[in-house]
């Protein structure tokens, strides 16, 4: 018989309001798929993803609440970080330079993690285990 994982506290869902759902979605559902993710939700103004227990979602904006945008210094979230390999964070690096996405503090020469952001600079870290 399988043993019980205890799995209280572990973050169940995460939801974020987005500017454009559609160039949200285009952006984060191959680095999703590469993430081992799948597509769990989607409606209208929606779309989740999930990886074992936790999904990630994403929901349209309402357009009277769009301004001020999101700003990753200001007081709130600062970035989602997620765990690879390092053949995975390699190949996934060489996607985000083909898509012309930009790899943030590449300058500091950092080879176990790599940081860029999505269409509404919400900052996003790759670091390998």
């Amino acid at each position: 018989m399988a043993k019980l994982v205890n799995t209280q506290g572990i973050i169940h869902h995460l939801e974020f309001y987005v500017s454009n759902l559609q160039e949200t979605l285009t952006f984060w559902a191959w680095l999703f798929a590469e993430l081992g993710y799948k597509k769990y939700q989607e409606w209208e103004k929606g779309q989740s993803w999930k990886l074992g227990n936790t999904y990630i979602g994403f929901l349209e904006t309402e357009e009277n609440y769009k301004e001020p945008a999101f700003h990753r210094k200001r007081t709130g979230l600062n970035h989602l970080a997620f765990t690879v390999s390092q053949e995975k964070l390699d190949a996934i690096k060489v996607k985000l330079v083909d898509q012309g996405i930009e790899l943030l503090y590449e300058e500091q020469k950092i080879t176990d993690a790599i940081f860029f952001e999505d269409p509404d600079r919400i900052k996003i870290e790759l670091a390998a285990y």
